[in-house]
């Protein structure tokens, strides 16, 4: 599948993280978050902000292995106040993504996956934030939309992760059914924007297709990929599935990953 272009990843990671800080201030950031329960709106913040300066100490370093937390230059908010929080997150945003753009695409760099450059790096903290942007925008009850681009492309990347932890031996990834059955996606706004995923004797395998299926998911881009990483239920009523809707949930429960 087409990568985006890498100067567009960052300055995905600050125009979103921009739109991140829009959506909590203001907000009540003790206040649990729906999505992710286990935080509350200003660890999820928090969260993004680690996660942003992680990857940009990786690049800025060209570390050959995992960094450390305890490494990673400033990160923590000082203090509890949210403008410190706020100026916290823009400026990590705004520091790896400028690493990002000294290293270039193709420096190569340590990662957890398939692939070993700050590239993989610039595309992963863009999706964790149109990800996590969703889940703020959820706690703080604010608007959410995403360009296609970048809808489709979280989509790409969450499969590309899954055939990556089946190749790795995951256990809840090797319960799925290698009989055959199959589920496609079909994005009803935006032309061409289709999946068929199938569930085959070798395991999962996917493409960019149009296909009859077992089980299919039918809506707006944004909300099938909302779907996708669990952040919005299939019976919402923002999408329409058709078929076997326990499929749909057997596979959502069975790549969670945690």
């Amino acid at each position: 599948m087409a990568l985006l272009a890498h100067e567009r990843y960052c300055d995905e990671i600050v125009r979103l993280t921009e739109e991140l800080r829009a959506a909590i201030r203001g907000a009540d950031l003790g206040a649990t978050v729906p999505t992710c329960p286990d935080w509350t709106l200003r660890e999820l913040a928090e969260h993004v902000g680690r996660a942003h300066r992680w990857a940009g100490e990786i690049v800025r370093t060209r570390a050959a292995e995992a960094v450390a937390d305890d490494k990673v230059p400033d990160n923590s908010p000082a203090g509890d106040d949210p403008a410190a929080l706020d100026a916290w997150l823009a400026e990590g945003a705004a520091g790896t993504a400028d690493a990002l753009r000294e290293a270039g695409p193709d420096a190569q760099v340590w990662s957890w996956a398939w692939e070993h450059s700050t590239g993989f790096w610039a595309r992963r903290m863009a999706i964790e934030t149109v990800v996590h942007l969703a889940d703020a925008a959820l706690a703080a009850k604010a608007p959410y939309t995403m360009t296609p681009e970048l809808a489709a492309d979280t989509i790409d990347e969450w499969l590309e992760i899954v055939t990556f932890v089946q190749a790795e031996g995951d256990r809840e990834i090797a319960e799925l059914p290698r009989d055959g059955r199959s589920l496609h996606l079909h994005a009803t706004d935006v032309p061409d924007a289709e999946w068929l995923i199938e569930l085959g004797a070798d395991g999962v395998t996917w493409s960019r297709a149009h296909g009859k299926a077992t089980v299919a998911l039918r809506g707006p881009l944004t909300d099938l990929m909302l779907v996708f990483n669990r952040r919005l239920a299939p019976d919402s009523g923002r999408v329409e599935v058709l078929g076997d809707a326990g499929l749909l949930d057997f596979w959502l429960e069975r790549t969670s990953f945690g």
